[in-house]
């Protein structure tokens, strides 16, 4: 099969999987892709399909796998990025439906918003570099569907294919300025209630590649080097600082970044 054809295929394949709500898969067979520059030229090709239709605009990016026992996990030594589409941002206190998701997976971040472009340059972007890029960050929940993967099967191209599991973002409302933290280790805390019982965990911002600056930094160049550049007004998650929580309906969760604010999610 043709590279063209084969990207395209990819694409539809992936976009029908989802309108029908199918466990996710590996790609195989024809489908299957050789290397991380033909999954995210599949990624791009499924963003355009999506954002042609329901899905609409993009608002911003998304990081993932910053975990070295999950990149372990599906043989890459790096994150890997995918789209937020605008019609999947939520603010909070949000209301999020069970029902809309194959499998529900809450993540916990720090998400920036950019005040100005970063459109990739000669010398890689660094945490210090986009640092005057940024004019806002608020507590958030990313909105994960895995589409309920089998994760001893997963692979790196197949995930960057499928837009990286984004299903959304919850933004909540800052009450701090985040100049004044250290966002290396900034504490946060997650109250989680599921089944009557709350659970409570701590972390700091950092936890997720050392610094929310460095994700950013990361994201700008990967994407830069795609010639899809961040834009002034767009969003980047920054990766979850604590264990995704599967949720069921009934389940609440509380985030709060200390000395910045927090953000509220109830499924039902």
């Amino acid at each position: 099969m043709a590279y063209t054809h084969r990207i395209e295929a990819v694409a539809e394949a992936l976009e029908a999987q989802h309108a029908n709500r199918d466990r996710f898969e590996p790609l195989s067979g024809a489908l299957a892709l050789d290397t991380l520059d033909e999954a995210y030229a599949a990624q791009r090709v499924l963003i355009q399909r999506w954002s042609a239709g329901a899905r609409g605009p993009i608002a911003g990016y998304k990081i993932a796998l910053t975990s070295k026992a999950v990149q372990d996990l599906v043989g890459v030594d790096h994150p890997c990025a995918g789209a937020i589409f605008a019609s999947s941002v939520h603010d909070s206190p949000a209301t999020v439906k069970r029902a809309d998701f194959v499998r529900l997976g809450l993540e916990f971040e720090l998400c920036l918003r950019l005040g100005s472009a970063l459109p990739g340059r000669p010398q890689p972007y660094t945490a210090e570099s986009v640092r005057d890029a940024v004019d806002a960050a608020v507590p958030a929940f990313e909105l994960i569907e895995d589409r309920a993967s089998d994760y001893s099967k997963l692979d790196a191209n197949s995930l960057v294919a499928d837009n990286c599991w984004c299903g959304g973002i919850v933004l909540g409302q800052a009450t701090g300025d985040w100049r004044d933290l250290d966002l290396a280790s900034n504490p946060v805390r997650l109250e989680y209630t599921s089944g009557g019982k709350t659970e409570t965990e701590t972390a700091v911002t950092g936890a997720a590649l050392g610094d929310p600056l460095n994700a950013l930094a990361w994201v700008a160049n990967v994407l830069g080097g795609q010639g899809r550049p961040l834009e002034a007004g767009m969003w980047v998650m920054t990766g979850s600082t604590l264990k995704t929580r599967f949720a069921e309906v009934g389940d609440r969760a509380h985030y709060t970044v200390e000395g910045l604010g927090s953000v509220e999610v109830s499924v039902v």
